[in-house]
């Protein structure tokens, strides 16, 4: 049985999310940030040299890197659920937006947070750079939903578990308001309405009520 070592507000709840998505069965080890640092705690570093969540325990095997366990439980359990193959249409918009969140979007909030932190004035150059760079970021995503009511077209895929997080849980770590963005609005809701994401928050993240507006 699969066992994913969950860090709350993290991640992680990708992992949670995708198993509910697939009714797979799971065990579920929580880990709580530290209350002063918001870092992980030492006993899930003691797994990890990272620190890393989520996590995933199988057959004797540790794996980090919420994509790379993504992949691999698609390609174990999915049976081409949630997923779009070479001979599908949306395919290679498939491929862009589940590398997405990781290669821009959540690089682009981690930046913009980090510089935040640093103190610079809003006109600092540095800081005027990682919110250009972040407005972009989520024109992209604004401008797809305007076609499309999910990331790799009509129907939800791993796209789209990819993303949430840092649409979402992300924002209590660097507020974004999504006024601006009707789309990424009403898609937030669509996710909202899912079975499977609300049993997966409620499992993974008790205390938190999911950032969707």
């Amino acid at each position: 049985m699969l066992k994913i070592h969950h860090l709350g507000h993290s991640q992680s709840e990708r992992i949670v999310w995708l198993c509910e998505e697939l009714e797979l069965p799971y065990t579920l080890e929580k880990y709580t940030r530290d209350p002063a640092t918001r870092l992980s705690p030492p006993a899930l570093k003691a797994r990890h040299p990272l620190g890393a969540a989520p996590l995933l325990e199988l057959d004797g095997m540790l794996l980090a890197e919420s994509a790379a366990i993504v992949e691999l439980i698609l390609a174990r359990y999915g049976r081409g659920r949630l997923q779009h193959g070479p001979d599908h249409p949306d395919f290679t918009s498939y491929l862009y937006w589940f590398h997405f969140s990781n290669g821009n979007l959540q690089p682009a909030m981690l930046r913009s947070s980090t510089v935040a932190r640093c103190g610079l004035a809003p006109d600092h150059p540095v800081r005027a750079s990682a919110q250009e760079r972040l407005g972009n970021v989520f024109a992209l995503i604004e401008g797809r939903l305007a076609q499309q009511d999910y990331l790799a077209g009509s129907t939800f895929t791993a796209a789209d578990i990819m993303s949430v997080f840092s649409l979402t849980t992300m924002r209590l770590f660097y507020p974004v308001d999504l006024v601006p963005y009707p789309n990424i609005r009403a898609y937030l809701q669509r996710i909202g309405a899912r079975p499977a994401y609300r049993r997966a928050m409620a499992k993974g993240d008790p205390d938190l009520t999911p950032v969707l507006t």
